[in-house]
């Protein structure tokens, strides 16, 4: 391997309160030459609340053959980069995955920096029975959509995805239409207005149909099939 290769940091910063980062998150931020962010304001606000002044670049899914090609060559001359998402964990339903394909492939130094994942919090609040799960990501906006709700029954674990604020009420309807016997949504977690509200499909529905302020938000959604 190169002496010269460098290394690729993939560091998992806060989903909503600041002060989950770690320490080690935070001293790889400094130390880094560069942070590849999927958006630099995003990023930005956390670097200042602690006093972080490395460079920032963008890097979301619309990145272009071009940016990682330079990428690669950084990391061929031993550049240190980190790798950041707006919240959570990198590689966890947002960019990165390719770059890390990518940098695995040169031979790069490939580390990471645990931390926050919407996923696991939710999770560890749910007091879900046994110890499985599946994730699935963000539920299709359009193709495969009705798809994805019909399938659903099918499990014999509990399902977690994501959704946001303007398709929530939305697949709450769905998940009504479908075989599962309970359904509960973790709703800005880690935030001033963290939520947990958990109830069969139709109390659910009824609850954020009731309290459309509660409507805003990131959400995790948890749904536990019939058996």
């Amino acid at each position: 391997m190169n002496d010269k290769v460098g290394k690729l940091s993939v560091v998992a910063t806060p989903i909503g309160n600041l002060e989950d980062m770690t320490h080690r998150a935070e001293r790889i931020l400094e130390e880094a030459d560069y942070i590849l962010c999927e958006d630099t304001r995003v990023t930005g606000k956390l670097l200042k609340h602690y006093q972080i002044q490395t460079p920032t670049k963008r890097y979301d899914a619309h990145a272009s053959e071009r940016v990682h090609e330079q990428i690669m060559a950084d990391l061929a001359e031993g550049t240190h980069i980190a790798l950041v998402s707006d919240a959570g964990t990198p590689g966890v339903s947002d960019p990165g995955v390719l770059l890390i394909q990518q940098a695995r492939r040169a031979g790069a130094t490939i580390e990471a920096i645990p931390g926050p994942s919407a996923v696991t919090t939710a999770v560890s609040i749910a007091g879900l029975t046994g110890n499985q799960f599946t994730f699935l990501g963000f539920v299709p906006q359009k193709k495969g959509r009705q798809t994805f709700f019909a399938n659903l029954g099918e499990y014999e674990h509990p399902v977690i995805f994501f959704e946001s604020t303007h398709r929530v009420m939305k697949t709450l309807q769905s998940l009504t239409e479908v075989s599962v016997a309970q359904v509960a949504l973790a709703r800005e977690l880690t935030k001033l207005h963290e939520e947990f509200v958990s109830g069969t499909p139709e109390e659910v529905l009824q609850y954020f149909e009731d309290n459309p302020e509660h409507q805003r938000g990131e959400f995790v959604v948890i749904v536990t099939p019939t058996l």
